[in-house]
């Protein structure tokens, strides 16, 4: 499999900009990139990138897939009351629901220029089908390089917990399942589709015994670590009341800083925080939209960056972020961040490496993708950035600061997941039907 990508502006992120070039992938990696006339390769596909900027492929760091079937409810909500009005409903869902809402949340992840998407799943009702496997089936139809968190809660409302006691499980069973998915699913390859992840919920909805167990369990089977962290007031100030301590010196006396976690969220840090971060490379998830909708405040972006810390993006559940695009969270990051600290606190080339490398460095994979680099996979996202969009002369800042532009193509390893703002590996319409049809399933489980 050969493909040349042609006379298209090229934004590798790791090194300089190449304003006219070309991109050549072989056997799904990148086998050679640079200025001028693309060379003459037999049998290659050739690309015309006229008009187009050439991007790695945007990297999701936080999702709950199955929220796509669930969105538009408790629009005026907190998290704590969002959290409670729809446990209910989550309870009520099954292995369907999941395949279709994932099926959906992928593909719009897909035309939004997504090819390595993580998703949180910490509700797992019982006698409900094979909620994991179901998203992991969505994936692979799809074709996107999928990262699924077995998530789990262990701490309900009779033992001090936000969640009712129907929708948490015990520690046995979840460590159990836990390692079973490792075993059946994680693959450590160079080139991996799949990876899981160890993501016990939050620390108000988990036991400590869990953090730490899980931690020992992740470490072990060399797979990371993830969790919600720091995301409201609320938070902190259930943390200082049950735990006596900040909701990062919680995690730091379990166990959880490191180079191999991740935590979405991070709203509420403080200076001491985000030095800790930087200084053992745990890694944050920046949810702009969902942070807003939520009111629950603007992470400290600028000041992690500034530190050193890795910082990726993530659209969190639809639930919390309807329809929210994985670019467009590039230009809710600046803004947000321009907002706070003013113009020069993050710019458009700043946002998109934390929407490309910084994503690769959160799931361990920054020497993988996350930039175009010789050898790197071929992860690709093609821009159209003519038209209306060529009165902006800087196509980063067209992409950034505007609207998501057309996309041209996406490459997951090579291969085509869309082109011309279109699924190719799954039927386009019937993707989208499958997330409505998910919804109405579970609005009507919730009935009964």
């Amino acid at each position: 499999m050969k493909i040349v990508i042609e006379n298209a502006y090229l934004a590798p992120v790791s090194g300089p900009e190449i304003p006219s070039g070309y991109l050549v992938v072989e056997n799904g990696r990148i086998a050679a990139l640079g200025p001028g006339p693309a060379p003459r390769i037999e049998g290659a596909e050739r690309i015309n990138g006229t008009g187009c900027l050439v991007t790695p492929g945007l990297v999701n760091t936080h999702h709950h897939l199955y929220q796509w079937a669930s969105q538009g409810l408790f629009q005026d909500s907190t998290l704590f009351e969002w959290l409670t009005g729809l446990y209910q409903l989550w309870a009520r869902m099954d292995a369907e629901v999941v395949y279709g809402a994932a099926s959906a949340g992928l593909g719009w992840l897909a035309l939004n220029g997504c090819t390595t998407s993580t998703d949180h799943h910490y509700i797992f009702p019982k006698d409900r089908g094979d909620l994991f496997a179901a998203e992991i089936r969505a994936a692979g139809e799809l074709g996107l390089r999928f990262h699924p968190c077995r998530g789990s809660m262990d701490r309900g409302q009779s033992d001090g917990g936000l969640p009712p006691d129907e929708v948490v499980e015990t520690r046995d069973d979840i460590l159990a399942h836990t390692a079973e998915m490792i075993d059946k699913y994680h693959d450590p390859s160079f080139d991996s589709m799949l990876r899981v992840a160890v993501a016990p919920c939050s620390p108000f909805s988990v036991s400590a015994e869990l953090m730490t167990e899980s931690a020992a369990l992740a470490r072990a089977r060399g797979v990371r670590l993830h969790t919600h962290l720091a995301e409201t007031l609320d938070e902190e100030a259930h943390c200082k009341e049950q735990m006596g301590c900040t909701p990062v010196e919680y995690m730091e006396q379990l166990g959880w800083l490191g180079d191999d976690v991740w935590f979405a969220h991070a709203v509420h840090l403080h200076d001491t925080d985000i030095r800790r971060f930087a200084e053992t490379g745990t890694g944050v998830a920046h949810c702009p939209t969902s942070n807003a909708r939520l009111g629950a405040g603007i992470a400290r972006v600028t000041d992690l960056l500034a530190a050193g810390a890795p910082v990726g993006l993530g659209v969190d559940g639809a639930a919390s972020a309807e329809l929210t695009s994985l670019a467009g969270e590039m230009r809710q990051a600046l803004l947000f961040q321009r907002a706070v600290h003013g113009p020069k606190a993050l710019t458009a080339r700043q946002a998109l490496a934390v929407g490309t490398l910084g994503g690769a460095r959160n799931l361990g994979r920054q020497h993988e993708i996350g930039s175009l680099e010789v050898g790197k996979l071929a992860d690709i996202a093609l821009w159209r950035v003519d038209g209306f969009r060529a009165a902006i002369e800087d196509p980063v800042c067209a992409l950034v600061f505007g609207p998501t532009p057309p996309l041209a193509r996406l490459l997951v390893g090579g291969h085509t997941v869309v082109e011309n703002d279109e699924l190719r590996t799954v039927a386009h319409d019937a993707t989208g039907r499958a997330g409505a049809a998910a919804r109405k399933r579970l609005l009507q489980e919730g009935t009964r």
